[in-house]
């Protein structure tokens, strides 16, 4: 399926390139392939965890003149998440160096340069 489509993709392309009455509608000032690399971008991190235990955590330092020992449950339940977040953090580290379905850059400029494309126009 994902072929078809892109043979019927080229064949848009070419068809622009070609134009009606030997004018060409599109006319790239680069040749139309690929590079061999990606940028080497970082990926974006994640949203930030225990916002919640946080802000109450806060909330209750700041109508007891923070002081430790009246919010002890709090801050036991903002560590307890911490480590929680921390724990699945380093588990979906381990899983896959995947992230969201992608490769990360250097993976996939290996393989682009693994597999080059040809250089020439379609």
């Amino acid at each position: 399926m994902a072929t078809q489509g892109g043979i019927v993709f080229q064949e848009k392309v070419s068809r622009l390139l070609r134009g009606q009455n030997g004018k060409p509608v599109l006319k790239p000032n680069r040749a139309l392939v690929l590079k061999d690399a990606v940028a080497n971008r970082k990926p974006k991190k994640g949203e930030a965890s225990c916002i919640t235990e946080m802000s109450v955590l806060m909330a209750c330092w700041k109508q007891n003149n923070f002081v430790d020992t009246l919010c002890s449950n709090e801050i036991n339940s903002f560590y307890m998440c911490v480590e929680k977040a921390r724990a699945d953090a380093k588990n979906k580290a381990g899983q896959s160096n995947i992230q969201g379905g992608r490769l990360p850059p250097k993976q996939a400029t290996a393989l682009l340069k693994r597999y080059p494309n040809l250089c020439k126009e379609i």
